[in-house]
């Protein structure tokens, strides 16, 4: 299975830290200095790297954008119940990040918005198990 890292720029290291592991994810400190720190999300496949805006500039010629502002990308994580996506919306809101709208719920799939601190957007997700494997309509068909 391939491992994934999602490289996201912030102004605050220490914050930021403060803030992903308020969600639940642990700091991998072989993989941390004062310019980025590994967030493990799921150990072995899933990482963010959090870089100051400075070094996360060092990888790029173009100029960085303002999540807060103008978002350009949405990282959506799916946990295992619906309260455990309140959960983490709600530790996050707490660590000082944002829930910018309030939920989507479609039966099938319950979606809750997040802000981190510097305006990254993120998402958290249930899916009922019938609507992975099989699509939404197998889903709202149990539901009837």
């Amino acid at each position: 299975m391939p491992t994934m890292f999602v490289n996201l720029p912030v102004t605050d290291l220490e914050r930021a830290k403060t803030f992903y592991t308020a969600l639940g994810f642990t700091i991998n400190p072989l993989f941390s200095d004062h310019n980025a720190a590994c967030v493990v999300v799921e150990e072995d496949h899933n990482y963010f790297m959090i870089l100051t805006r400075e070094y996360f500039q060092t990888f790029t010629d173009l100029p960085i954008g303002d999540p807060a502002v103008n978002p350009s990308v949405s990282t959506a994580i799916f946990l295992e119940t619906r309260e455990a996506v309140d959960t983490a919306v709600a530790n996050g809101v707490a660590a000082g990040g944002v829930e910018p709208k309030p939920a989507s719920d479609y039966g099938f799939m319950y979606q809750r918005q997040l802000n981190d601190p510097d305006g990254n957007f993120l998402e958290f997700g249930w899916m009922d198990p019938v609507a992975a494997a099989q699509g939404p309509e197998a889903a709202m068909a149990q539901q009837d």
